[in-house]
């Protein structure tokens, strides 16, 4: 699959890979300090929101993977209902 964004697109049309490419990005411009004020302050912002959508994601995935039950052999039989509370 080929990655089409661009540091242009919406955080929230990103996948959890393209986030993580995206927020690795954003973390080498800032770390190598070459980067104006203006731009680091925007750059920041956009790490921070692709921070959260990638730990959304995460957490996502990991109620995806406990709801798995398994049978006592421990063979995957399905998923059981996610708590809501």
């Amino acid at each position: 699959m080929t990655d089409t964004s661009t540091p242009e697109t919406p955080v929230e049309e990103l996948s959890f890979e393209q986030a993580m490419r995206a927020l690795e990005t954003v973390v080498d411009q800032l770390e190598r300090g070459d980067v104006a004020l203006d731009a680091s302050i925007a750059l920041y912002d956009r790490g921070a929101k692709l921070k959260k959508r990638c730990e959304d994601e995460l957490k996502r995935a990991e109620e995806k993977v406990a709801a798995i039950t398994l049978d006592a052999k421990g063979t995957p039989t399905g998923t059981a209902p996610l708590d809501t509370d």
